[in-house]
C-alpha cells in the first residue's frame, strides 16, 4: 500500500501529541486572565460559555475555518465587549491562551521517531491549527518546514494544500506520503489530492470510533510508522 515514496508529511495535532487536554488547560488559563484582568468579562462568560462563543463563530464564518487564531480572537474580543471590558484586551488575553496552547506533552515515541524519519526522508509538517512549531522543539525535524492552513488560507482537506506541500517538496504527489490522525482531513485530503496516505491512531489516544472505509496503510504508532516507511 506504500510504494515509491520519496518525502512524508505529517499532521501535528493529535498526531505527534494530543490535543484535547492542552485547549482545555489553555482555556482555564484564559479564564483565569480574565479573571484578573477582565472580571466583568470572567463573571459573564465560564470556560464552557466561552467554548460556545468561539464554536458559534466557527459556524458563522466557515470560510475562516482554517484560522484558528483570528477565530479565537474574535471570540475573545466579543466576549469583552458584551461584558463591557476594553476590547484592547483581546491581544493580552490571546497572548495567554496562546502560551498555554503551546504546552504539548509529545506522545512518548514522537522524537525518536521523527529523527528516524527525517534522516532518511525530506519531512513537512501540515497543520489547521496554531501550533508554534519552533518553540515546541521540532525545528531539528521539520527539515522542509511546516505549512499551516493559516499561512496558506486554505488547510486540510483541501488538494491544494496538499499540492502546495508537494511543490515546496519538489515532488509530485504521488512520491509522497501523508500520515495523520484525522480521516476526513488527513487521509481523505491526501489520497483524493493523488498523494500516499497512512491512517496514523496512536494508542496514547482514544480508539477511532468507526473502521476505514478505504483501504489504506494504518499504524497505531509514530514508531509503526517508521516500520511502515523502513527507516
Amino acid at each position: 500500500m506504500i510504494d515509491g515514496i520519496r518525502a512524508v508529511s505529517l499532521d501535528l495535532d493529535d498526531t505527534l501529541w494530543p490535543i484535547a487536554p492542552v485547549i482545555a488547560r489553555a482555556e482555564l488559563e484564559l479564564h483565569a486572565w480574565f479573571q484578573h484582568h477582565a472580571p466583568a468579562t470572567a463573571a459573564l462568560f465560564d470556560v464552557a460559555t466561552l467554548v460556545q462563543l468561539r464554536d458559534a463563530i466557527a459556524g458563522e464564518f466557515p470560510d475562516r475555518a482554517h484560522d484558528f487564531t483570528w477565530m479565537r480572537k474574535l471570540a475573545i474580543e466579543r466576549a469583552l465587549v458584551a461584558a463591557g471590558d476594553d476590547p484592547a484586551l483581546t491581544e493580552p488575553a490571546f497572548e495567554c491562551f496562546f502560551r498555554w496552547r503551546q504546552q504539548v506533552v509529545l506522545f512518548s515515541d514522537a522524537l525518536p521517531a521523527l529523527a528516524r524519519i527525517a534522516t532518511r526522508y525530506p519531512l513537512i509538517g501540515l497543520t489547521n491549527g496554531n501550533a508554534d512549531w519552533h518553540s515546541i522543539g521540532l525545528s531539528p525535524y521539520f527539515n522542509r518546514g511546516v505549512l499551516a492552513a493559516r499561512e496558506f488560507g486554505q488547510g486540510k482537506p483541501h488538494a491544494a494544500f496538499f499540492h502546495e506541500a508537494c511543490k515546496r517538496l519538489d515532488l509530485p504527489p504521488a512520491q509522497v506520503l501523508h500520515g495523520g490522525d484525522d480521516w476526513h482531513l488527513d487521509v481523505e485530503g491526501a489520497l483524493d489530492a493523488g498523494l500516499q496516505a497512512v491512517w496514523l491512531r496512536h494508542t496514547e489516544l482514544p480508539p477511532a470510533k468507526f473502521s476505514a472505509p478505504r483501504r489504506v496503510a494504518q499504524a497505531d504508532s509514530l514508531l509503526a510508522l517508521c516500520d511502515l516507511l523502513g527507516c
